[in-house]
């Protein structure tokens, strides 16, 4: 049976603030956590009015603070954005105060446009091509055996759960050379899922920190107790995601009845390419939508990204997602991630 997971944005909506947000994400970690869901990931975004968690460190620090079994970690950190010794003492100090609970997705897109880029004082001439060398010198820190001249403390000897972030053919080459789990966001950039599996899968070459490949894709629920309630929640997210595609963020607007009807039809193109990985509905729907995928793409964890204004029918619709897990099909992939003997 597919493993079920969740990716948290930190959603800001309209009419709150941060210190709210930081409150529903622990509130909904919680949640999750007694559902059975096995992690909870939170994404570094930066200069994002609807997005709260830009200290993503931070914020994973106090999730697994407030939390007692469920894995916790960045779906993910921006390498490009950080030293890799930066992260390296960063997940230490994680992994020391919560061990055996933490994952490290990296990612190479700098989660901002070339303006905050600048804000956080990292050289835009850099050479693009370093993502590879900056993971394994980032991995290189946590290792016993490591050669590099700086030791990071805490960090070295200590082993988070690497991951490799991507939504292209480069980060599923990466994580099959290096022998790491995969995760695609496929929940907002969908394009090249299928040819990504297959490009991982067929490369994949067993390592200490894994003897099998391990996908997990990005996947958005929508779930109510009608369909009608359920299209009408999901609208907040769409609208959100118009707002960002023309270059205006905003924060999570409250749900409007009817929404996709007022947009244009190259808006509402856009929303059903990005968005086409979804789920909307009620229990029966959201089961059908999510066996499909399942049996389409083998995946062996689905991370899901509910964002609703309303934070008590985002629980809900998580409830929803648990309660129809049984009804998943299995995949023919392994169950959970499993280091090399």
């Amino acid at each position: 049976m597919t493993t079920l997971s969740v990716l948290d944005l930190a959603p800001i909506v309209e009419g709150s603030d941060a210190a709210t947000s930081f409150r529903n994400s622990l509130s909904l970690a919680r949640h999750v956590e007694a559902l059975g869901f096995k992690r909870f990931w939170l994404a570094e975004h930066h200069g994002m009015p609807g997005i709260a968690s830009a200290a993503t460190s931070v914020l994973i620090g106090h999730i697994a603070g407030g939390t007692s079994s469920m894995r916790i970690g960045a779906g993910g950190i921006m390498l490009p954005n950080h030293s890799p010794l930066i992260i390296a003492e960063q997940f230490g100090t994680l992994e020391s105060l919560y061990p055996g609970r933490i994952d490290l997705g990296l990612g190479r897109a700098p989660g901002s446009d070339q303006i905050v880029a600048r804000a956080l004082r990292r050289h835009l001439d850099s050479n693009p091509d370093a993502f590879p060398q900056d993971v394994l010198e980032l991995m290189e820190y946590f290792s016993l055996d490591s050669r590099l001249p700086v030791t990071a403390v805490p960090g070295k000897g200590l082993s988070p759960e690497f991951w490799i972030l991507g939504s292209s053919l480069f980060g599923a080459q990466l994580a099959a050379y290096l022998g790491l789990p995969y995760s695609f966001a496929s929940h907002f950039a969908p394009q090249m899922l299928m040819q990504a599996i297959e490009t991982y899968r067929n490369n994949f070459r067993p390592s200490a920190h894994l003897a099998e490949p391990y996908v997990m894709l990005g996947y958005n629920v929508f779930a109510a107790d009608s369909d009608d309630d359920a299209h009408f929640l999901a609208s907040s997210w769409q609208q959100s995601f118009v707002s960002l595609r023309t270059g205006q963020p905003i924060r999570l607007p409250p749900p409007v009845a009817g929404y996709t009807d007022t947009l244009s039809p190259s808006a509402r193109a856009m929303l059903d390419t990005v968005l086409s990985c979804t789920a909307v509905g009620d229990a029966g729907t959201v089961s059908h939508a999510m066996r499909q995928f399942i049996a389409r793409t083998q995946a062996d964890e689905l991370i899901i990204t509910t964002n609703m204004h309303d934070h008590q029918a985002r629980l809900r619709s998580y409830e929803i997602v648990a309660s129809i897990k049984n009804s998943l099909q299995p995949t023919t992939g392994a169950q959970d991630a499993q280091p090399a003997s």
